[in-house]
């Protein structure tokens, strides 16, 4: 369904991006922020479901800054190039990218920001920094930024059996989150939901922690999120 393209950025560098299209008229854009093993099959599987559900979908590979064409794999040899990759990989620039991602689809209308693990935590600041709507899938470095206030909607998904995030980590979202104006984001529409299952609990790629059933759940909160603030529900 979608095609590897090419996008500017604020520096002189392109870098790539897998962009889907929906078959009719488009009820948004969404940036797709990828985990810390580049826009592999898996990421690009989640962009073309996103654009089945109507949406221009867009995963910019903020890695090619580094190191073009990364897609790394799940062992133990792919989890630490991808910690290397993403301590290379400052969140200003990443964030950069997302803006001109964000740019590249804007003729689709409202765009909004989801992303996974490390990109969970990048989505979120897309809603503190950017202010875009974003849905953060178990973002493990979401405390870091917690007093740094949102400036559009935000939702939260975290697994409970998670030990990266452990249950106070996520009280702590609860407890500290605010909003631009001051007002306490439980005020808000800031919701935080918890399932039945580990990191990654969405990567089907990962047999030993995807959960289907918390994944449709994610996702069908996740498209009414969307729904909700992009429009075109």
């Amino acid at each position: 369904m979608g095609e590897t393209i090419r996008i500017g950025t604020t520096r002189t560098q392109c870098i790539g991006a897998y962009l889907a299209k929906p078959s009719g008229a488009a009820r948004g854009g969404l940036v797709v922020v990828q985990e810390i093993f580049g826009v592999n099959a898996h990421i690009r599987s989640v962009v073309d479901r996103f654009a089945e559900q109507g949406y221009v979908a867009i995963a910019p590979a903020f890695f090619d800054h580094v190191e073009h064409g990364v897609e790394l794999g799940y062992d133990a040899a792919g989890m630490a190039r991808g910690r290397e990759l993403v301590a290379e990989t400052p969140i200003e620039r990443a964030l950069e990218d997302i803006a001109s991602a964000a740019s590249s689809i804007a003729s689709a209308g409202k765009v909004g920001v989801v992303g996974y693990c490390w990109g969970g935590t990048v989505a979120m600041l897309s809603a503190i920094r950017l202010g875009l709507s974003a849905v953060s899938y178990y973002g493990a470095r979401n405390v870091n930024f917690l007093h740094e206030p949102l400036r559009a909607a935000t939702i939260f998904h975290f697994g409970e059996h998670d030990k990266s995030i452990p249950p106070e980590a996520i009280a702590r979202h609860r407890a500290e989150l605010r909003f631009a104006d001051g007002v306490p984001a439980a005020q808000r529409e800031l919701e935080i939901y918890t399932y039945p299952a580990d990191h990654a609990f969405n990567r089907e790629a990962s047999p030993d922690r995807y959960d289907a059933a918390s994944a449709a759940l994610a996702l069908e909160r996740t498209l009414a999120f969307f729904g909700r603030h992009l429009g075109g529900a």
